[in-house]
């Protein structure tokens, strides 16, 4: 069986579990879906997601259920229930385990805890595919540009060493900070990858990070091993690309940048801020890759 069918194999299991989240799932019904024996599908999905099938879909769950627990505050064996755990006592169990938390306080708290954000194996495999092609210089058709004004806030973020892109970044401190970021429940928006100005990045950090905004009067926890700065008032340009297949998203992301890179701001009245901030949002093909960059009115 080839890694490529393995992959084809891994993803469909993904997304059956997506789908029947909130129904009983066994291990046989992943591999029928799979195509393969319980055995041979337990072991591939287990080789590329790094989970076990058990594993995954009682994370997945549990975090579905904080998101819940987080928002609207719902009855704790209301959501036990839901998410297809026999009772109080073992989703509470369920829920310490994952988060280091017990559900009842954290509805009453809700700190920042790390929830569990999946890949999609296809979508990671074929994205080292196209980028060991160079692959990812193709032409958007349509680029929706925008300037906006972001008044003075604060920026949870988790510094790297010398990472300057997402893949050096995850190799040094990993793929799952995003889980933490999206906990937050005071973040003025979606978590973010940035590129932050020299006088942002401190001695022996890196240039690329992720964080997530948060107002200026934030007085809520910080997560272990995070920072959090103040951000000063700031006009974004934001280039947002065509809605794309998100299996594409290499593409996608590429070719915005290739636009990016020769735009020239001044067509708006602006200038490119001199070391300014740069970020990134999560490519999601439905909206089309997004990336914001500051700039500067023109004198």
């Amino acid at each position: 069986m080839s890694n490529e069918e393995q992959i084809k194999a891994v993803a469909r299991m993904q997304m059956f579990i997506e789908e029947q989240l909130c129904e009983k799932i066994t291990l046989l019904d992943l591999a029928k879906v799979a195509g393969y024996s319980p055995w041979y599908s337990a072991k591939i999905f287990k080789q590329h997601t790094l989970k076990t099938p058990f594993e995954y879909i009682r994370s997945l769950r549990l975090t579905r259920a904080a998101l819940i627990l987080r928002d609207d505050g719902p009855k704790v064996m209301d959501v036990a229930l839901d998410f297809v755990f026999d009772s109080h006592e073992g989703f509470t169990r369920a829920f310490s385990k994952e988060f280091g938390i017990n559900p009842k306080k954290y509805i009453r708290e809700t700190p920042p805890i790390r929830l569990f954000i999946p890949y999609t194996v296809s979508d990671y495999y074929q994205s080292l595919i196209r980028n060991e092609a160079n692959d990812m210089e193709k032409e958007t058709s349509t680029v929706f540009t925008q300037v906006i004004e972001k008044p003075a806030r604060k920026l949870i973020l988790k510094r790297g060493v010398e990472a300057r892109e997402y893949f050096a970044y995850c190799e040094e401190v990993g793929c799952d900070i995003w889980g933490v970021l999206s906990s937050i429940k005071e973040a003025l928006s979606e978590p973010m990858g940035l590129w932050l100005p020299r006088k942002l990045i401190k001695k022996g950090t890196s240039k690329y990070v992720q964080g997530v905004e948060v107002p200026l009067d934030y007085e809520g926890d910080i997560p272990e091993g995070y920072d959090i700065i103040d951000l000063e008032p700031m006009k974004i340009m934001i280039f947002q690309g065509q809605p794309y297949d998100d299996e594409l998203f290499g593409e996608a992301i590429g070719a915005l940048q290739s636009v990016i890179k020769t735009y020239d701001p001044t067509f708006y009245g602006f200038v490119w801020q001199e070391d300014g901030i740069k970020f990134q949002l999560e490519p999601q093909g439905y909206r089309g890759y997004i990336e914001g960059k500051e700039v500067a009115s023109k004198s």
